[in-house]
């Protein structure tokens, strides 16, 4: 018998994607299967919203389960551990983000690059994520939380902050250079952080006034929008923006030998662009996922900063109104689910 708790099991599932403004995730009430072997279930505590969420919700990026849970930034409680499950036990507070397993036997997961494995499934795309009250995950998925972060706190931290951290790795920004920041969202409002606890001179580019003010306020040296040019060439930049132009606008203001990581599932498109404005050895580069590794340093450099995160609350009835917010740019910082139970 399942206990008390799992009686009021709530998610929003998507059925069919749609444009958000149709309000596509609808209500279900549920009841989790028993965990597997080498699976917990997990009592959800908050779920990130991320732009990845809203691209699969409107089927920009395909669904590749239907119908979906989505949600891939978890925090909660483990409730029950199936068989094998020696590291984790009931009560024990964990995180889970976009890797939901790896095969663990390819070339690349023996080679530490898990998140390029063929066989790689993520979460609340290939299996229902956070947009629910529980949820069944891989133990060998979860992370523990450092202690200094409330539940809220810590569901940004795992999507924009564990990938910002990766993409400052594939820039290859060394400490005290120049880094661009193209775009000003929840994941670089992280990586702004991280960059400037290495010492990094930050360069932000955003159409928003208020993005350029704050990223001011966090250490940015200059802000301006996309049209502009910062004051110097840059030694290496990321982009946030889901959009082709931000990388092309990137590219045009670092400096030779410099790299452009494109933090982004999906682009609209690349446009056409000189050759010349790669020659000298520039690099674009992709981010694609995170490794567990990736995780365990960043959460550690997370506490140890510490990070701060910037997030408005919504209810879990309420994630269509959450990714509507997203689109149309009226977040501050991220947006989390609260998963009242009742």
């Amino acid at each position: 018998m399942n206990p008390p708790l799992l009686a009021h099991s709530r998610s929003m599932i998507l059925k069919a994607a749609g444009p958000i403004s149709d309000h596509p995730l609808r209500f279900q009430a549920f009841e989790p299967r028993p965990p597997a072997s080498g699976e917990i279930l997990l009592q959800i505590a908050a779920c990130g919203v991320c732009r990845t969420d809203l691209q699969i919700v409107e089927g920009a990026i395909a669904p590749h389960k239907i119908p979906i849970i989505p949600g891939h930034q978890i925090v909660g409680r483990v409730v029950s551990v199936g068989a094998d499950v020696t590291e984790l036990r009931p009560g024990d507070r964990v995180g889970v983000g976009w890797l939901a397993s790896a095969c663990g036997n390819c070339d690349q997961c023996k080679e530490g690059r898990e998140n390029l494995c063929r066989q790689a499934r993520f979460t609340g795309w290939d299996c229902d994520g956070g947009y629910a009250t529980h949820a069944i995950v891989r133990a060998s998925a979860t992370f523990p939380i450092p202690e200094r972060f409330a539940d809220q706190e810590a569901a940004p931290l795992l999507c924009g902050g564990v990938i910002g951290y990766r993409s400052l790795k594939r820039s290859k920004i060394k400490p005290g250079g120049k880094l661009g920041l193209f775009g000003f969202g929840a994941s670089a409002l992280i990586t702004i952080q991280i960059a400037r606890h290495w010492g990094c001179r930050v360069f932000v580019c955003t159409r928003s006034e208020k993005e350029q003010t704050e990223a001011k306020r966090l250490g940015a040296e200059w802000a301006g929008s996309y049209e502009d040019r910062p004051p110097e060439l840059l030694d290496a930049a990321i982009t946030f923006a889901p959009v082709g132009d931000v990388v092309i606008a990137a590219l045009h203001a670092c400096d030779r030998g410099a790299t452009i990581a494109i933090n982004a599932i999906h682009l609209d498109h690349v446009p056409e662009f000189s050759y010349d404005d790669l020659w000298w050895e520039r690099s674009l580069v992709s981010v694609a996922n995170y490794t567990r590794a990736d995780a365990k340093e960043f959460l550690e450099l997370a506490a140890e900063i510490p990070v701060r995160t910037v997030f408005d609350v919504f209810d879990l009835e309420d994630a269509n109104v959450a990714l509507e917010r997203l689109s149309a740019g009226q977040l501050h910082g991220a947006a989390v689910l609260r998963m009242n139970q009742k």
